[in-house]
């Protein structure tokens, strides 16, 4: 086996890793529910990450310090939209939506981070690219109707399907935010924005107590903490970074078109989720509206 294909193995073996974790999180997202309120998962979470981080991209972060240290304001706000802000909602949202659906909505970023470049960046789109946010809105419109022609006449959506589709708003900002990231170590970067996550969750679970909706983990509840923090937020972010150092961004960012496959996967067998017709027709949309839109890059 010659180093390049060796090197392309391990790039998809990492990427696809990637994209399990980031699918199981909408399992765990749904175990969540009743064992531990959505603001104490993200506060926990990201703390927990922080932590790690801490340990492990220690001599990241103090040689990229003092470049990071002017550019403060940037990375904070990148941490609250997109690590605070979409795990917020998208905890939120599980409480009233399936798994199914959160893995299926989720796949329509990169549909809204197309439309964001051309919105904030006039950057043109092309005749194959809209076509493919077209055929990725129908497909999350779909799902969010139920499939039911009179709820989707009636423009009447699901509450947890509505909150994920504003989850996914704030991810695409926060992609296109990574256009003006400062030039240092992802791991840096990483650490930087996890610790604002942290900063800024903390108000969200101090709201969530006044009202009476704080609850504190449960032994289960730990346990899903503990793999959130593992796998969707810690892992996973590594093997995306060592992936993309292998392949580049526009290679490895295909891979994550696999999210919503596992997200359905993993929810029918763990969660005993039923997988409608419905839910097949969004899928084929939304995983045909990036194809359309990674043939229209090209």
């Amino acid at each position: 086996m010659t180093q390049a294909r060796y090197t392309g193995l391990r790039a998809y073996m990492f990427l696809t890793i990637t994209a399990l974790c980031w699918g199981g999180n909408t399992v765990l997202a749904r175990l969540a529910v009743g064992e531990v309120s959505p603001m104490v998962v993200v506060a926990m979470r990201w703390i927990s990450v922080l932590a790690l981080l801490l340990v492990l991209a220690r001599k990241h972060l103090q040689r990229d310090w003092p470049e990071m240290r002017m550019r403060l304001p940037y990375l904070a706000a990148m941490g609250a939209v997109g690590y605070t802000g979409f795990n917020s909602l998208f905890y939120i949202a599980a409480h009233s939506t399936t798994a199914i659906n959160l893995g299926i909505i989720q796949g329509a970023v990169p549909g809204f981070v197309l439309l964001g470049t051309l919105v904030f960046y006039r950057t043109p789109i092309g005749l194959l690219r809209s076509c493919g946010v077209i055929l990725t809105m129908i497909g999350v419109v779909i799902v969010g109707s139920g499939g039911d022609m009179d709820r989707l006449m009636a423009l009447a959506f699901n509450f947890g399907d509505v909150i994920m589709i504003g989850a996914c708003f704030l991810y695409a900002g926060y992609t296109l935010g990574l256009r003006n990231r400062p030039q240092v170590s992802p791991l840096s970067m990483l650490t930087v924005m996890a610790g604002a996550a942290f900063a800024a969750s903390l108000p969200l679970v101090a709201i969530e107590a006044s009202v009476g909706q704080l609850l504190m983990p449960t032994a289960t509840g730990w346990v899903v903490i503990g793999l959130i923090t593992l796998f969707p937020s810690f892992l996973a972010q590594i093997f995306f970074i060592r992936g993309v150092e292998l392949l580049g961004p526009a290679r490895a960012g295909v891979f994550i078109n696999l999210v919503p496959v596992f997200a359905s996967l993993f929810a029918v067998a763990f969660l005993n989720e039923s997988f409608e017709a419905f839910h097949g027709v969004a899928l084929a949309l939304v995983l045909g509206g990036i194809w359309l839109s990674e043939r229209g890059k090209s």
